[in-house]
């Protein structure tokens, strides 16, 4: 059985009826990402005064704190500014979709007053910028949503920022280990924002300067063909390059995964073992066109992987202006 592992946005056509651009600019920069959540994340718990609190009041892994005694929760640090004494305080949360009401009594551990509860509100990582349309500034990356890593569910985000990145080192892959890019991201450079997270990849509005980009023509599903493909991507420093690939099968049926390919370039193979964690979002182009956009790595054999077609994110980027 085979495993994946996800690798951590218009004018008219003149005869269809999306709004995206039919001509975009392809990126392949390693960027740098830091997303906020909509409410503050439980993705833990620890003992207070020998009681597991947080768990015998009822909470779950995963669960979102949207208020507290009908105060609305944006951060840790304004879930913190209202815990003010050990008393019994009414958490408000989202499990699943549903909303839920849980009372919990907090309790004082050597003078500080402590939950029982480990939360986050924000998820830090790198990926590969995908596209920019000219014509409205909004960017497309990663191919895939961005998940809470302890829940495995989709982060549900409040806003967030792209950076500009640089790629210091690699974690070759090899069959059953993802490796993954290293790199350091400048936070003094925001060269976008993040307004979007969805199933198909974020997406926002890009703020730095994109002239003499290249742009090319969107590759039509119907384009697509089996055989010499390329991935552009960054594997040192901030140079990209092109890499060729072998496109296996295409399947128009399929969400996310519609194009199966195997990277043949042997440089980037020496160089990554094959496909890595910050490789999301790396452009895949054919006949001078662009088609989709890399988003998983087959963990039994890392040299194959699964990229999404470029016009599902343009219309999910369509969103934005629409």
């Amino acid at each position: 059985m085979k495993k994946f592992i996800l690798i951590f946005i218009l004018l008219v056509f003149p005869i269809n009826v999306f709004a995206y651009s039919d001509k975009i600019i392809v990126g392949g920069e390693t960027i740098g990402i830091e997303v906020h959540s909509n409410g503050v994340y439980i993705v833990g718990f620890y003992p207070v005064n020998g009681k597991n609190i947080g768990e015998e009041s009822g909470f779950m892994i995963g669960d979102i704190i949207k208020k507290i005694n009908g105060v609305d929760i944006s951060s840790i640090n304004n879930l913190n500014s209202i815990l003010d004494k050990d008393s019994i305080y009414k958490f408000s949360i989202i499990r699943n979709n549903e909303s839920l009401v849980i009372p919990i009594r907090l309790e004082l551990e050597d003078n500080i007053l402590k939950t029982g509860l480990y939360v986050k509100d924000t998820i830090n990582g790198i990926g590969t910028l995908s596209y920019i349309d000219p014509e409205t500034k909004v960017f497309g990356s990663l191919g895939h949503e961005i998940l809470e890593s302890k829940s495995y569910s989709k982060f549900e985000i409040s806003d967030g920022s792209i950076y500009s990145s640089t790629v210091n080192s690699i974690r070759k892959s090899t069959n059953g280990n993802t490796g993954e890019k290293k790199a350091n991201i400048d936070k003094s450079n925001e060269i976008g924002n993040i307004v979007l997270n969805e199933g198909t990849g974020i997406y926002g509005k890009y703020g730095d300067d994109y002239s003499n980009r290249e742009i090319l023509e969107v590759g039509d599903v119907s384009s697509i063909k089996k055989g010499l493909a390329y991935i552009r991507t960054v594997i040192s420093n901030n140079t990209i390059n092109d890499y060729s690939i072998n496109i296996l099968n295409i399947d128009e049926s399929n969400s996310t995964k519609n194009i199966l390919f195997e990277i043949t370039d042997k440089n980037l193979l020496e160089k990554t073992g094959g496909i890595v964690q910050g490789m999301s979002g790396s452009p895949i182009i054919q006949d001078n066109k662009i088609i989709g956009v890399v988003n998983y790595v087959i963990v039994d054999n890392t040299k194959r992987g699964y990229g999404i077609f470029i016009t599902k994110m343009l219309e999910e980027g369509d969103r934005i202006i629409s």
